[in-house]
């Protein structure tokens, strides 16, 4: 039997230019963050994030970009400007949002590197871990919009191929697939379906996104075995979650105080969100194992809150990797395969 390590995750989202309120007390072998580093892709906002990101104490950190980070999708940015009248002044422009491709730089800098950052292109990612250990990751920024004209996106109908695979260990996308920790605040739903169809086909241990800030939480999903037989249709969230034997680990929802609610009831709630805070996350780790195949931890990781100020807690979760033999100390945390979809490298600088 193949020797599996316990490798402990750190996931953030939509940090939107700010400080993180909640600094997280444990230490991780992974840190994600799942897009919207910025609000308005200044480059200023990316400084911030790289400071957050650098004061992360995990030694290799993954990085997606999400609809706000524009600056990252050139051609999405240069659609921006030309639909601006009167343009924008240049020195303006460049002062805010630098040069095409230098908010990219910043975040492959060596600065960046030298904190274990890597900003990663849609597509499958392999990494050695400096726990010794293997992780495989599947990115993607992109988002579906009615407008399309923020970064990394794609209209309803144009749908999405999502190219996840089976063995990956972590999807990492910055929408939420349809039907999990995906309802907005007038309670509609807004995941993409056929992101959900991806992952339960290919049933990696976690799901990370972020985007709709209304449903931070983590959910443990466990898969219906004849859903996975049946395949003349595309998986659904109605038919292939075993709701019965699924786990809502938190969200807002659970751990906001009510009116309606007993004292008991408030007081535990209480106790729950003061624990949080003092640990600077929420936890999906000790006594939640997650069964690789049958089940699949969802994590909506947006830290940025509905209201003005307020802030969400980033998620810590363990999960069981296959032990790889290191080479040698220069390979620990690098990549060691990587798989991106032809000419998806958007944000390659342009002078």
């Amino acid at each position: 039997m193949t020797t599996k390590i316990s490798t402990r995750l750190l996931i953030m989202s939509d940090t939107h230019g700010e400080e993180m309120k909640y600094k997280c007390v444990a230490d991780a072998d992974v840190a994600i963050h799942c897009g919207d580093l910025t609000e308005e892709s200044k480059l200023h906002e990316f400084k911030t994030a790289l400071q957050t990101l650098q004061s992360v104490r995990a030694p290799l950190k993954l990085v997606i970009a999400g609809n706000h980070d524009f600056t990252l999708d050139i051609p999405a940015f240069k659609r921006k400007l030309s639909a601006i009248d009167p343009p924008l002044d240049d020195a303006l422009l460049k002062r805010e949002y630098g040069n095409f491709g230098e908010a990219r730089a910043l975040l492959e800098s060596e600065e960046a590197k030298a904190a274990g950052i890597h900003l990663l292109d849609e597509g499958t990612h392999t990494f050695q871990l400096a726990n010794g250990s293997t992780l495989t990751v599947f990115a993607s920024p992109y988002t579906c919009s009615l407008s399309a004209n923020w970064g990394f996106q794609y209209r309803p109908d144009e749908e999405h191929e999502w190219s996840l695979q089976p063995g990956t260990d972590i999807a990492i996308t910055h929408s939420p697939p349809l039907g999990v920790l995906d309802r907005t605040g007038d309670g509609k739903r807004a995941g993409s379906p056929s992101l959900f169809a991806a992952v339960a086909s290919a049933r990696p241990q976690v799901h990370c996104f972020g985007h709709i800030h209304e449903s931070w939480g983590a959910k443990k999903i466990h898969w219906r075995e004849e859903a996975a037989a049946a395949d003349s249709s595309p998986p659904t969230h109605f038919t292939s979650i075993d709701n019965d034997r699924s786990l809502l680990i938190e969200s807002l929802a659970r751990m906001t105080v009510k009116p309606t609610d007993t004292v008991e009831t408030k007081s535990e709630k209480e106790t729950r969100v003061a624990a949080y805070t003092a640990n600077g996350h929420c936890s999906a780790a000790s006594g939640h194992e997650i069964q690789a195949g049958a089940q699949t931890l969802f994590v909506n990781a947006a830290i940025e809150g509905s209201e003005e100020g307020m802030q969400q807690f980033p998620w810590l979760v363990d999960i069981k990797l296959p032990r790889t033999v290191v080479s040698s100390d220069s390979d620990k945390g690098r990549p060691s395969k990587k798989r991106k979809r032809a000419g998806e490298r958007l944000g390659s600088a342009v002078t």
